[in-house]
């Protein structure tokens, strides 16, 4: 006989669970009371908007689910945004609720809220456990569910007198892995497609890939000459500097590339959906019939059909459909490597950073000076915001594991996916980039850092604006302001307030050393860059969009 919350650690443990992120609450602290006495490690964080995203990042670098503990009600409502990011982004992970007691259900009780209810929408599965000895069952397919098909999260309530109440139960056995994998006939369609092909062209995104995968993707790129982009936030999927690569297909999409991928005769889409920020608002393929010849690769069958009528759709998952194509070769040369060529020369081009902008801070100068120090291996992480602009247009990924971004768009992640990473990976540099609005909505995270030791550094942009609103803003309304300026703390005493260091850059010429010294001290660290506001895109000024609106 064991208690509902030792029941749950078991299948935690027999599931490869080696970490949770959690904020702790009186609902669940029979869990708790079991983790006591597990190898699993317990990282309390200090909101659960931010656990959830520690979560997130966990099944983003990894592909085992993320595994996050909340109390009920106001705890649970928190983490929601980690779970809509993790919905949207295909990302493995469960979350534990500690729900009210039975006999108070549908009373409104203390902090009650209905679970399947309110994450219906944004969770592949939502369940309750009522009886402690279906336990094993439950967690065992909670693991299989946010792992097949399209990942996702999946949401567990537990109401806090099951977890006490003591049952008999089969000992947890691990899920098993569910591989989609392409038949040979389509194999063929597709060699055919190419074959008759001028103007190819391949999309890399979505989920379950591995760094195995990662490098078939790269041989069958060379093999077949082919031109590649990576879907909004997916950069990590090929390298930069290879010669087939084309650019990152996301907001702000290079012109050259936008051309070639509307002129593309075959576009060959492996693991993503194309949603609406890589499609460029479903310009780039027209939904739901596009203008090219489309073959979709994706593992989720409800997936394929769902936003585009496909010319050729297969059922696989990324890794096993590039292991299986990876062995077929073209007859000759393909007609279209000048092309290729042509695409990573455009890329390299638009991904050379200006070197002036207003103000006396310049972050093109910054982002060379990173790309020179920064190791291969290291990790950047990031919320949403134009600053981020900076990131994913200027930074040249090189390989797999390396990147933790929302693609739903969402701020504040990047400062808990930074503390995961860190813990993750503790001998690779972490990078953390925030603007001013995006890190004061998880900064608090940065004591999580502080308490578990983990020197990551977040690169603070603040410019005292909500930046892309306000370019919206100035767009649509120009001269209209209201509800965009911020009022900021002073970012590296706060860092120093913390525990860690800080640091402040007010000259592009003070960066360099600022950044060293964060790295080299040992401590979580936050370096502001105080970046005029008028700085508001890479190529043009906020005075130049008002104008032009």
């Amino acid at each position: 006989m064991k208690t509902g919350g030792q029941l749950i650690v078991d299948a935690l443990e027999a599931n490869g669970t080696d970490r949770i992120y959690c904020v702790p609450g009186e609902s669940y602290l029979a869990v708790l009371d079991a983790l006591h006495d597990s190898p699993i490690r317990t990282i309390v964080c200090r909101q659960e908007g931010g656990a959830a995203m520690m979560a997130d990042c966990h099944g983003r670098l990894t592909g085992r689910p993320g595994i996050c503990f909340v109390t009920r009600g106001p705890g649970a409502t928190n983490a929601s945004a980690g779970i809509h990011i993790a919905m949207q982004d295909s990302v493995p992970v469960i979350l534990f609720i500690g729900q009210v007691a039975s006999h108070a259900k549908q009373r409104e009780a203390f902090q009650e809220v209905d679970y399947v209810r309110f994450f219906g929408d944004i969770a592949k599965w939502v369940v309750e456990i009522d009886d402690a000895s279906r336990i094993p069952e439950f967690v065992t397919r909670a693991f299989a569910v946010a792992t097949s098909g399209r990942p996702g999260p999946v949401v567990v309530s537990l109401p806090e007198d099951m977890l006490t109440s003591l049952a008999e139960a089969p000992e947890a056995l691990p899920h098993t892995p569910v591989e989609t994998r392409p038949g040979e006939a389509e194999l063929d369609s597709l060699e055919m497609l190419l074959t008759g092909a001028k103007h190819p062209f391949v999309i890399l995104g979505g989920t379950r890939w591995d760094e195995q995968a990662v490098a078939r993707m790269r041989t069958i790129a060379e093999t077949w000459s082919l031109p590649v982009g990576c879907s909004f936030r997916r950069q990590m999927l090929f390298d930069h500097l290879h010669p087939s690569y084309a650019g990152d297909v996301g907001i702000g999409i290079n012109p050259k590339l936008a051309a070639a991928i509307k002129q593309a005769d075959v576009v060959l889409l492996i693991g993503g959906r194309m949603g609406e920020m890589p499609s460029s608002d479903y310009t780039l393929l027209k939904s739901p019939f596009p203008d090219q010849a489309l073959v979709h690769v994706h593992a989720d069958a409800g997936e394929l059909g769902r936003v585009y009528r496909p010319t050729l759709a297969i059922n696989a998952s990324p890794s096993a459909f590039v292991e299986a194509f990876a062995k077929r070769k073209p007859t000759g040369t393909p007609a279209w490597a000048p092309e290729t060529a042509k695409h990573h020369a455009a890329y390299l081009d638009w991904s050379t950073p200006p070197e002036t902008g207003p103000g006396p801070v310049q972050m093109g100068p910054i982002m060379n000076y990173l790309e020179t120090v920064l190791p291969d291996d290291a990790i950047l992480t990031n919320g949403a915001g134009n600053y981020a602009t900076w990131v994913h247009r200027f930074h040249r990924s090189r390989r797999f594991g390396t990147q933790a971004a929302p693609t739903s768009g969402s701020m504040g992640y990047g400062t808990p996916a930074a503390v995961a990473a860190k813990e993750l990976f503790p001998d690779r540099d972490v990078i953390a980039f925030a603007g001013d609005g995006c890190f004061l909505m998880n900064g608090q995270e940065f004591a999580t850092a502080v308490q578990y030791n983990l020197p990551i550094v977040v690169i603070v942009v603040n410019n005292g604006i909500y930046g892309t609103i306000r370019m919206h803003q100035e767009r649509e309304y120009p001269g209209r302001v209201v509800a965009t300026d911020l009022k900021n703390p002073d970012f590296a005493a706060l860092a120093r307030a913390y525990g860690g260091h800080g640091e402040t850059v007010e000259k592009t010429a003070d960066f360099a050393s600022a950044f060293e010294r964060a790295r080299s001290s040992g401590k979580p660290s936050i370096v502001e860059i105080r970046l005029d506001p008028e700085a508001i895109t890479p190529t043009r000024t906020m005075t130049q969009i008002r104008d032009k609106a």
